[in-house]
């Protein structure tokens, strides 16, 4: 009898001992999903900085004669096209001129007819050997000298006329109206600006600081901060970097797709490509947000998985994202296969 209890009891141990062995085992296998072993990766060194949307150039509609702003037909924002009529200056003086130069045609002409008909009777009379070769060479002369007086005239007229037409007030260049701001009724002076016209493709301006000069080149990445842009894309690149400093700053030109002319001067916020450097980079999805918290999934060294709280930030590849502290390399990652 005292056998069969012992045997019994050495089973029993040996169940126990395969049983705790079988749970440890189970606890130690991980779920269906992917796993990832982060290493470090050369990655676009990027700078945050401050932005403009303007365009490459703006264009100036100045008046181009004195005088008074009699109408101007844009606002703000209204789009136009180059040599469309936008405002006109009048001059009253010219107007004057212009008359008082029609009378000297008048006279001119008069003068110019008496003089014809003088060389007319003067040549037959020296036809007839009544005057001499020399009187009428002379009427010739007066008679050329009073046309000339006619063409003279006339000139100075046209002349007058054509400075009252430059007080058309034309665009420069087609785009969006930035500034009309000078009311109907302003006396203008020649070379003033009237509006001011947008001329060339939207782009962003930067100001760099000049230690960053010898970092930024034609063909950088930029980055738009999210939400700064609600419409088009938020990635660009540079396209011109400006040979001066000044006042301690560098100006850097970028294209990004889909950029509007519509709030010209806003302010937006970028990062720019100054280099690169070596990061901890992974595909977006292996990241969560929790309570507002960053989080990421790790493999502990018993196989089990810990959520661990980490500090991102974007890259230029809107679906991949860079962990700044929290793991290191040679960690896994592990994305459960119901978050995929």
């Amino acid at each position: 009898m005292t056998k069969w209890v012992w045997l019994a009891s050495v089973s029993l141990a040996l169940a126990s001992c395969g049983g705790k062995e079988a749970a440890d085992q189970a606890s130690t296998t991980l779920p269906a999903g992917e796993s990832l072993k982060l290493a470090a990766s050369d990655i676009a060194d990027m700078k945050a900085v401050g932005a403009e949307i303007t365009t490459r150039d703006s264009a100036e509609a100045l008046a181009r004669i004195p005088g008074t702003l009699v109408s101007l037909s844009v606002r703000e924002g209204d789009m136009v096209e180059k040599g469309q009529r936008i405002g006109t200056v009048v001059d009253a003086r010219l107007g004057y001129e212009t008359s008082a130069y029609g009378a000297q045609v008048a006279a001119a002409q008069a003068e110019a007819a008496r003089a014809r008909g003088d060389l007319a009777r003067i040549q037959d009379l020296y036809n007839n050997k009544v005057y001499a070769k020399a009187r009428l060479d002379q009427a010739v002369a007066m008679s050329r000298a009073a046309d000339a007086q006619v063409a003279a005239a006339r000139a100075q007229q046209g002349a007058s006329a054509s400075v009252a037409g430059q007080g058309a007030i034309v665009a420069p260049a087609s785009g969006r109206v930035l500034r009309a701001d000078i009311p109907a009724g302003s006396v203008v002076a020649p070379g003033m600006s009237v509006a001011t016209i947008t001329a060339g493709p939207p782009l962003l301006r930067l100001e760099l600081p000049e230690s960053l000069a010898g970092q930024v080149r034609n063909g950088a990445q930029i980055l738009v901060a999210e939400g700064d842009l609600p419409d088009g894309s938020r990635q660009g690149r540079v396209t011109q970097v400006y040979p001066a400093v000044t006042g301690g700053r560098v100006r850097v030109d970028a294209t990004v797709p889909g950029l509007s002319t519509q709030l010209v001067g806003r302010r937006v916020g970028v990062s720019i490509e100054v280099g690169r450097r070596s990061a901890l980079v992974v595909p977006r999805r292996f990241v969560s947000t929790r309570y507002g918290i960053d989080q990421v999934d790790v493999v502990t060294a018993d196989h089990r998985v810990s959520a661990v709280p980490v500090q991102v930030a974007p890259t230029t590849d809107p679906d991949r994202i860079e962990i700044l502290s929290g793991v290191a390399a040679g960690d896994t990652l592990f994305l459960a296969g119901a978050r995929k």
